[in-house]
């Protein structure tokens, strides 16, 4: 099963437009049953493209909501609501069988509810609650990663010492990554 693979015809079926055909172009090929790793992905096109091309392999659903969570609980300290961690709990379990889809749908269904709790917080917060939210969504890395990449840092002064957390944390979902997708254990 790993390295984990998909192929440019498997992408490009999950949305030729916008982002997927920027990833093919810059793959360079046309759509083919070609085998690619993830781990190519990432390489070639970083964190975030590699993390939307997890859309195009469902059946990895719960590898990526392992990763999801893995990343969210790096930054649980920043979920002020209790409904938020409760729900990063299930999407744990639910990503290794012990949690029902009922369970997890309770769980989503807490993190919305929640989210009031939560809005008046600061942007990096909100990110992070959009995190345990995405920790139960089919595309969860893709969401991780996108919402993630919106904290404060962004617009701070790429000097400033929230930056190089934030660089920090980003180039640790990228080390997390490659370990997940060639060999199937997270740090």
């Amino acid at each position: 099963m790993y390295p984990l693979t998909t192929t440019t015809s498997r992408l490009d079926a999950c949305g030729p437009c916008g982002q997927g055909r920027s990833i093919r172009f810059r793959l360079g090929t046309e759509p083919s049953d070609q085998l690619i790793s993830y781990e190519q992905l990432l390489d070639t096109l970083g964190l975030n493209d590699a993390l939307w091309c997890c859309r195009a392999e469902p059946s990895h659903s719960p590898i990526w909501r392992r990763y999801a969570v893995w990343c969210a609980r790096r930054v649980q300290h920043f979920l002020v609501d209790q409904r938020l961690i409760n729900a990063l709990d299930v999407a744990e379990r639910h990503a290794s069988g012990n949690a029902s889809d009922e369970e997890l749908a309770a769980a989503e269904a807490a993190t919305w509810a929640a989210g009031g709790a939560v809005w008046t917080a600061p942007a990096r917060t909100a990110a992070m609650r959009n995190a345990a939210w995405a920790a139960q969504s089919a595309s969860v890395a893709s969401y991780v990663a996108w919402e993630t990449a919106r904290t404060d840092a962004l617009e701070e002064d790429p000097s400033s010492a929230e930056w190089e957390d934030w660089r920090a944390f980003w180039d640790a979902q990228a080390a997390a990554f490659r370990q997940l997708v060639t060999t199937g254990t997270l740090p």
